[in-house]
Protein backbone atom coordinates (compact mmCIF):
# COMPACT_ATOMS: atom_id res chain seq x y z
CA UNK A 1 0.00 0.00 0.00
CA UNK A 2 1.06 3.57 -0.54
CA UNK A 3 2.37 5.57 2.41
CA UNK A 4 -0.48 7.48 3.97
CA UNK A 5 -3.06 4.83 3.03
CA UNK A 6 -4.63 3.33 6.14
CA UNK A 7 -6.70 0.58 4.53
CA UNK A 8 -4.51 -2.42 5.55
CA UNK A 9 -4.24 -1.19 9.13
CA UNK A 10 -7.97 -0.50 9.21
CA UNK A 11 -8.67 -4.06 8.07
CA UNK A 12 -6.33 -5.53 10.68
CA UNK A 13 -8.02 -3.54 13.43
CA UNK A 14 -11.56 -4.23 12.18
CA UNK A 15 -13.30 -6.99 14.19
CA UNK A 16 -15.80 -7.43 11.36
CA UNK A 17 -13.26 -7.83 8.55
CA UNK A 18 -13.58 -11.38 7.12
CA UNK A 19 -9.90 -12.27 7.36
CA UNK A 20 -9.99 -15.98 8.17
CA UNK A 21 -10.65 -18.92 5.89
CA UNK A 22 -12.79 -21.77 7.15
CA UNK A 23 -9.75 -23.99 7.64
CA UNK A 24 -7.85 -21.35 9.60
CA UNK A 25 -10.94 -20.44 11.65
CA UNK A 26 -11.55 -24.10 12.54
CA UNK A 27 -7.89 -24.52 13.47
CA UNK A 28 -7.98 -21.44 15.71
CA UNK A 29 -11.10 -22.73 17.48
CA UNK A 30 -9.88 -26.30 17.75
CA UNK A 31 -13.02 -27.31 15.89
CA UNK A 32 -13.89 -28.85 12.55
CA UNK A 33 -15.16 -27.09 9.43
CA UNK A 34 -18.37 -29.08 9.93
CA UNK A 35 -18.83 -27.38 13.32
CA UNK A 36 -18.52 -23.96 11.68
CA UNK A 37 -20.98 -24.96 8.96
CA UNK A 38 -23.45 -26.11 11.62
CA UNK A 39 -23.22 -22.72 13.34
CA UNK A 40 -24.24 -21.19 10.03
CA UNK A 41 -27.10 -23.65 9.66
CA UNK A 42 -28.35 -22.62 13.11
CA UNK A 43 -28.00 -18.95 12.11
CA UNK A 44 -25.49 -18.09 14.80
CA UNK A 45 -22.94 -16.71 12.34
CA UNK A 46 -23.14 -16.03 8.63
CA UNK A 47 -19.68 -15.91 7.09
CA UNK A 48 -19.03 -13.66 4.15
CA UNK A 49 -18.00 -15.30 0.90
CA UNK A 50 -14.88 -14.64 -1.12
CA UNK A 51 -15.19 -14.02 -4.85
CA UNK A 52 -14.53 -17.74 -5.28
CA UNK A 53 -17.39 -18.61 -2.90
CA UNK A 54 -15.24 -19.66 0.06
CA UNK A 55 -16.41 -18.85 3.58
CA UNK A 56 -14.49 -16.08 5.36
CA UNK A 57 -14.81 -15.35 9.09
CA UNK A 58 -14.16 -12.22 11.14
CA UNK A 59 -12.63 -12.03 14.62
CA UNK A 60 -16.06 -11.13 16.00
CA UNK A 61 -17.57 -14.26 14.43
CA UNK A 62 -14.74 -16.37 15.83
CA UNK A 63 -15.43 -15.05 19.34
CA UNK A 64 -19.10 -15.97 18.93
CA UNK A 65 -18.15 -19.42 17.60
CA UNK A 66 -15.71 -19.94 20.49
CA UNK A 67 -18.48 -19.24 23.02
CA UNK A 68 -20.75 -21.74 21.26
CA UNK A 69 -17.93 -24.27 21.28
CA UNK A 70 -17.51 -23.83 25.06
CA UNK A 71 -21.19 -24.57 25.60
CA UNK A 72 -21.16 -27.59 23.27
CA UNK A 73 -18.03 -28.92 24.99
CA UNK A 74 -19.93 -28.67 28.30
CA UNK A 75 -22.69 -30.87 26.88
CA UNK A 76 -25.16 -28.28 25.63
CA UNK A 77 -26.87 -29.32 22.37
CA UNK A 78 -25.69 -27.16 19.48
CA UNK A 79 -29.18 -25.72 18.85
CA UNK A 80 -29.40 -24.60 22.48
CA UNK A 81 -25.83 -23.31 22.50
CA UNK A 82 -26.56 -21.14 19.46
CA UNK A 83 -29.72 -19.74 21.05
CA UNK A 84 -27.88 -19.00 24.31
CA UNK A 85 -25.09 -17.17 22.49
CA UNK A 86 -27.61 -15.14 20.45
CA UNK A 87 -29.44 -14.12 23.63
CA UNK A 88 -26.17 -13.26 25.40
CA UNK A 89 -25.15 -11.09 22.46
CA UNK A 90 -28.53 -9.33 22.40
CA UNK A 91 -28.35 -8.68 26.14
CA UNK A 92 -24.84 -7.25 25.84
CA UNK A 93 -25.98 -4.92 23.05
CA UNK A 94 -29.04 -3.78 25.03
CA UNK A 95 -26.86 -3.08 28.08
CA UNK A 96 -24.43 -1.08 25.92
CA UNK A 97 -27.26 1.01 24.48
CA UNK A 98 -28.76 1.53 27.94
CA UNK A 99 -25.39 2.71 29.26
CA UNK A 100 -25.02 5.15 26.34
CA UNK A 101 -28.47 6.56 26.95
CA UNK A 102 -27.76 7.03 30.64
CA UNK A 103 -24.49 8.77 29.82
CA UNK A 104 -26.46 11.16 27.58
CA UNK A 105 -28.81 11.97 30.45
CA UNK A 106 -31.83 9.93 29.38
CA UNK A 107 -33.74 8.39 32.24
CA UNK A 108 -35.94 5.30 31.92
CA UNK A 109 -39.68 5.94 31.95
CA UNK A 110 -41.31 5.13 35.29
CA UNK A 111 -44.65 3.37 35.28
CA UNK A 112 -47.23 5.27 37.28
CA UNK A 113 -50.33 3.74 38.78
CA UNK A 114 -53.61 5.55 38.31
Amino acid sequence: MLPGSSRPVDNLDDDDYPAYTMGRAAEMLGATPAFLRSLGEHRLITPLRSEGGHRRYSRYQLRIAARARELVDQGTPIESACRIVILEDQLEEAQRINQQLRAQGHQPQQKTSS
